[in-house]
């Protein structure tokens, strides 16, 4: 008598999908991220009520010393202001991002026939509710203080989305380090470390004329001052070609140079 064995056929998953599928994937695991925002609102106190606070510590605080005119000064700082903040923002994708990796969530994602990108294409997608409340918050609280921008609702709204943008590109590097840590704390620490810096050695607060030689050096490249350049001409008026162009190579240079990287080290996750 001879005994038979079936074997059940194994069909390997692969990662090779087509470009539709990968976007709605991501645009899939992005819904995962703000079904958590939905259910855990007050994790979005920081990016509603730090906006407030930098304002109004920066705005009065240090207005009148700096320029003698508190209501002039929130009218410069302003941009600066919520460029820094879609930044800050930002750093919630490398925090949730290395909590879903510590909690073993990304290795059941490994196991899904889905594209190696779509969960970290997710986890930036599920950023813009956090990026649009913040942008909200802040410029609702701006016009509670006085801030009135100069150009037309249409370029203040550019100046948003193109802010969001930036901050966008930038999460690509908050990522690697995420995958690199996968220490929530620490990828919050670190990337404060990284973009606090960054934002105060720029145009932010004060004209990069009045730094020291060696600063100026360092503020005139540095990407942060040149997407508070283009914001700030789209908001308050004044020349928005040069700022605008470098900005965009900048954004170009973080997603060619990070995006290729977490894509590596994800893949290299046992």
């Amino acid at each position: 008598m001879t005994t038979t064995t079936l074997r059940a056929a194994h069909t390997p998953l692969s990662n090779h999908v087509g470009f539709g599928q990968t976007v709605m994937q991501s645009a899939s695991l992005s819904w995962r991220g703000i079904v958590k925002i939905r259910r855990n609102p007050a994790g979005l106190a920081d990016v509603i009520i730090g906006p407030a606070i930098f304002l109004v510590l920066f705005g009065y605080v240090f207005g009148g010393a700096i320029s003698g005119d508190t209501s002039e000064y929130l009218q410069y700082v302003f941009p600066g202001i919520l460029g820094m903040m879609t930044l800050l923002a930002t750093m919630g994708v490398g925090v949730s991002l290395s909590s879903d990796l510590s909690e073993g969530i990304f290795d059941r994602f490994g196991s899904l026939p889905i594209a190696r990108i779509a969960p970290l294409m997710g986890a930036i997608g599920s950023d813009i509710v956090r990026q649009l409340v913040s942008l909200t918050a802040l410029v609702g609280f701006g016009l509670l203080l006085g801030v009135r921008f100069e150009t037309s609702v249409w370029s203040v709204l550019a100046g948003c989305a193109f802010a969001l943008a930036f901050a966008l590109s930038v999460a690509w590097a908050l990522i690697l380090l995420a995958l690199a840590i996968e220490e929530p704390q620490a990828v919050q620490g670190l990337g404060a470390v990284i973009i606090i810096p960054l934002a105060f050695a720029s145009n932010i607060f004060v004209p990069i004329e009045t730094m020291p030689g060696w600063m100026q050096t360092f503020a005139s490249w540095n990407p942060v001052g040149h997407l508070v350049d283009a914001v700030r001409a789209l908001m308050m008026g004044g020349p928005v070609g040069q700022p605008l162009l470098f900005t965009l190579m900048w954004m170009a240079a973080f997603v060619i140079v990070f995006a290729p990287l977490s894509l590596i080290a994800y893949g290299k996750r046992p």
